[in-house]
Parts: structure tokens; C-alpha cells; sequence
């Protein structure tokens, strides 16, 4: 008496089936993975603001795309393989642009230098910070998380390439240029109380024309169960904000600040919908000792953003950026 047995396929043990029949699970999560950033704004944000913490870290999504590639080649499925280009394909097509170029050459004519840093209210070396914030040649700075301790220190430092300069609350501008009409700007939570000011306007009277200059410090985020992704009071002033933005006159506008959320966070909508971010390159600005997120922004309406760029850390838990714009 003979009994035949017959190979398994089709399965996901072993190495059992075809190419094209194995790695079914796999390529199941490549559409996955592919599917988060392309439908991040499906996301709800009822339930512990999910959708703002996915978009939060939406780049870092591609990741996931190399630990399937190493299952697929040890599954030896050419069906996982194939789905990969899914994942890869839409990461692609929403940061492709932010690929570094070669738009950080020497400066040209009708360019403005920008500088961004919030230098942490608790920084322990506030000199070495403001000295190389001086070193770094742009024409104007926006700093926040100023102290009252540290403004002399700052101001010190900056005054002689950038002599001109405005204040409001824990935010400050120092500029090459005149500047004129400065003014707080309101973007205070209606539930915090007390002295809080984090919010400033001015005209950069520049070279090649008025130029209306906010700066911006957006409260932060807080993660806590059960609660979740906490950014109400964030988004609260980013609304704000972008009303202010949406009232300025003067056709050319440049915001510089920590707004406390990605390009891709919908709770920056009221910004994102009305300026054109500096984007070039990830260059991931918070926190210092491994960056993930970038939160500290330049963004700009009639006025061209050209590149942008992280500088070396200095005493604040942000790093520096740098963004170059054309008129």
C-alpha cells in the first residue's frame, strides 16, 4: 500500500507556494504602509487627535518599507516585492520635492537671508548661542523663548550687523533693516491667563521693497493619556494667526517661528493654506539630540522660497534654521 503526498502551496509557511503566491500577509502590509501617508487626512482627529500625531511623523512612515523588503527577499516573493512599489512609489510623489537641490549656492541678487531659532527659555550657554546665531550672515533673525535675562545677551550680539530691532513678550526680530509699524500680534489661547505674548508683526523696510515680518511661537504639544495628542491650544492660535495673516496689507509677507507642527499637521492648515512653506530637504529641527519632527518654519506669500537648512546645534533644545528667499 503506497500513499502519495502532494506538496503544499499557496500557503504562507515555509517557502511553500510561488513567488507570486507567497508573501500574501506582506504585501497586504505594503498596502498598508502606502496607504497611511496617502490617506493621512482620513485619519480622524475625534479620538486623541490620531490624525495630527500620524502626520506629526508622516515621513518616517517610509520606513517601515525596509524591514518588508528583507521579509520579502527571506520569503522569496516576488508578490511582497511587487506591492513594495506601492509604499515607495507614494512616499515618492509627497516628499520627492523636499529632496535636497542645489538651491543653496552663493547668494544672488534680490535674496534675503532668513534665520529661525527658538534658543530655549532654559538655555545654559545663552552667549555661545547668540554667537552663533551672528556668525550665520542672515539679514533677519527671529528668536523665541527670549527671558528677560537673556535679551542683553542677544541683543549684544546681534546689534552690530543687525542694529535694528523689535520685541514683544518672549519673541524678537533683529534686522539688517529699518524696521516700522511693529506691533503684538494676538495669538493667545482663550484659556491661558496671565502674561503670555508670543506673537509680533513689523515692516522690514529691505532693498527691494516693504516687507510685513511675523513672528510666531505657537504653544506646544503635549502627548498624555487617555487624552492623547494634545493640540488644541496650538491649533487655537494657529487660527489666529492665520487671520492676522489673512488681514496684513502689504503684499509681501514672510513668517518665521516655532509653530510646533510639521508641514503635514492639519492643525497648521490656517498657515499652510495661506503662505508657501520653505521646504527644501527634511533638515528635522526638534529635538536636538535626535531630530524627528521639523518645527521651526519660514514661510512666505509673494515672496520666493529658494532653500533652507539646519545650522549645528547650540545650547536649545531646536536646532537653527536657515532659508534663502527671492523677490
Amino acid at each position: 500500500m503506497s500513499t502519495e503526498h502532494q506538496p503544499f502551496s499557496g500557503g504562507e509557511g515555509g517557502k511553500a507556494g510561488t513567488p507570486w503566491t507567497r508573501g500574501r500577509v506582506l504585501a497586504s502590509l505594503a498596502v498598508l504602509v502606502a496607504g497611511l501617508p496617502a490617506f493621512h487626512d482620513a485619519v480622524p482627529n475625534a479620538v486623541g487627535n490620531l490624525g495630527s500625531l500620524l502626520e506629526t511623523f508622516l515621513p518616517w512612515i517610509g520606513l517601515a518599507v525596509l524591514p518588508l523588503a528583507v521579509l520579502a527577499l527571506l520569503r522569496r516573493s516576488a508578490l511582497a516585492a511587487v506591492a513594495l512599489l506601492l509604499p515607495v512609489t507614494v512616499w515618492a510623489a509627497l516628499f520627492g520635492d523636499r529632496l535636497p537641490s542645489a538651491g543653496r549656492g552663493a547668494a544672488q541678487l534680490s535674496q534675503l537671508t532668513l534665520l529661525q531659532h527658538n534658543v530655549a527659555d532654559d538655555n545654559p550657554d545663552p552667549a555661545g548661542t547668540a554667537r552663533a546665531l551672528a556668525a550665520a550672515g542672515a539679514d533677519l533673525v527671529a528668536l523665541e523663548e527670549v527671558t528677560p535675562e537673556a535679551l542683553p545677551v542677544y541683543g549684544a550680539a546681534l546689534a552690530p550687523d543687525h542694529p535694528h530691532r523689535v520685541v514683544v513678550g518672549t519673541v524678537g526680530l533683529w534686522s539688517a533693516y529699518p524696521l516700522t509699524d511693529s506691533r503684538p500680534v494676538d495669538i493667545r489661547p482663550k484659556d491661558i491667563e496671565g502674561d503670555w505674548s508670543r506673537g509680533l508683526r513689523t515692516t522690514a523696510r529691505t532693498p527691494y521693497g516693504d516687507v510685513a515680518v511675523y513672528v510666531a511661537h505657537l504653544p506646544s504639544l503635549r502627548v498624555r493619556l487617555p487624552d492623547g495628542f494634545g493640540s488644541g491650544r496650538r491649533d487655537e492660535s494657529a487660527v489666529a494667526l492665520g487671520a492676522a495673516l489673512a488681514a496684513e496689507r502689504l503684499e509681501r509677507v514672510i513668517l518665521l517661528g516655532d509653530l510646533n507642527g510639521t508641514l503635514d499637521d492639519r492643525g497648521l492648515a490656517p498657515l499652510t493654506t495661506r503662505l508657501t512653506p520653505a521646504r527644501e530637504g527634511f533638515d528635522f529641527s526638534w529635538p536636538v539630540a535626535f531630530p524627528v519632527a521639523r518645527i521651526d518654519h519660514v514661510m512666505t506669500r509673494s515672496v520666493i522660497p529658494v532653500s533652507t537648512w539646519t545650522l549645528p546645534a547650540t545650547g536649545s533644545d531646536h536646532l537653527p534654521v536657515m532659508a534663502r528667499v527671492r523677490f
